[in-house]
């Protein structure tokens, strides 16, 4: 169904699968490259945006990751990572994302030897300088790495637990999800677990439902990102629906890493008519080039959804939201009265 892109521009949205080194503005990694020295593959905007949006031509979930070694190569530096939180939180308030939830992994910050305590700390300030100029709230997820040692996924756990209430409100798995399966970092979220921390983990992407079944039932995951293969195990599908297992959808990103062949073929509309709680989200704004807005809109043209429908995925990214409960309720309610507008 064709919902006005302006539409669906005002409403207010959630973005809680989007990681900070997959989004930052073409015109900042350049002025950052030049401050830094850091030589780009190219200079020119245009050329350099085809190059890092590797989403728009790749094949599969390995060669989508390349472009992160492009934006990496200028986020080594405090200052750098402040500044692209708070641009980020910046370009998603401008769409009406009133709460977006940023991932990253530290690890991947230390080449030129920034201690983890400084990186964690130069993105939250930049978030919360964020949220005082614009109308939104925001969270920080740490994220272990699949394809580095489970010894590292532990050390960013405890970082986690250290940060606990003080912008951290999650940790997560990511990286290369083939044939690094979740069950080898338990030890990370065993400490999470302990510590009253959520989780949330990237499964049933590039891997099959057996993926999702290690994050929920080894390493107790309290959302799902992407999730895109579970309609493979239906005992799974309906234990998640059960238990409100909250499945963070990318669409976009789906579909350029191949987890899904077609906009039309991918699972949301079949996981939304089951009553599965699900939530739209960018991924990386840069990488896969969208916005959440522009997610909901292919979601309602190629999986017919309604304005109905999307009012309640948007709910439902509200409800899945990693806050307080007294917060959420408040939230929710502001959410539903502006819903009612429309």
């Amino acid at each position: 169904m064709e919902i006005p892109y302006d539409l669906l521009q005002k409403l207010p949205k959630t973005d809680l699968h989007v990681h900070l080194d997959g989004c930052l503005r073409i015109s900042t990694l350049i002025d950052l490259a030049q401050k830094q020295k850091v030589t780009l593959p190219s200079e020119d905007p245009e050329q350099l945006a085809a190059i890092v949006m590797s989403g728009k031509n790749c094949k599969n979930l390995g060669e989508y990751l390349r472009g992160f070694d492009i934006t990496l190569s200028v986020m080594q530096e405090p200052e750098a990572l402040f500044r692209i939180a708070y641009e980020l939180a910046e370009d998603a308030a401008a769409e009406n994302v009133w709460y977006m939830e940023v991932r990253y992994s530290p690890i991947l910050h230390t080449r030129k030897g920034m201690k983890l305590t400084t990186i964690v700390d130069a993105v939250i300030a930049g978030l919360q300088e964020a949220e005082q100029k614009f109308n939104i709230k925001t969270g920080v997820i740490i994220c272990g790495m699949r394809n580095i040692n489970p010894e590292t996924s532990l050390v960013l756990a405890e970082l986690a637990v250290a940060y606990k209430n003080r912008g951290v409100v999650a940790f997560d798995l990511a990286g290369q999800e083939e044939n690094n399966p979740a069950k080898k970092h338990k030890e990370a979220f065993y400490l999470i677990r302990n510590n009253n921390i959520n989780t949330t983990i990237h499964a049933g992407e590039a891997y099959g439902a057996e993926s999702i079944h290690q994050a929920i039932h080894y390493c107790g995951a309290h959302r799902i990102g992407h999730g895109t293969r579970l309609y493979e195990n239906g005992d799974l599908l309906n234990y998640v629906n059960d238990h409100r297992i909250p499945l963070e959808i990318c669409l976009l990103s789906n579909i350029q890493t191949g987890a899904a062949s077609s906009l039309e073929r991918h699972p949301l509309k079949f996981y939304y008519d089951l009553g599965l709680r699900v939530c739209i989200n960018t991924d990386n704004r840069l990488i896969s080039e969208t916005t959440v807005t522009n997610e909901l809109h292919l979601a309602a043209k190629h999986l017919d959804l309604t304005i109905e429908d999307i009012k309640s995925i948007l709910v439902d990214g509200f409800k899945s939201a990693f806050l307080p409960n007294r917060a959420k309720s408040i939230m929710l309610n502001m959410v539903n009265d502006e819903l009612k507008k429309y």
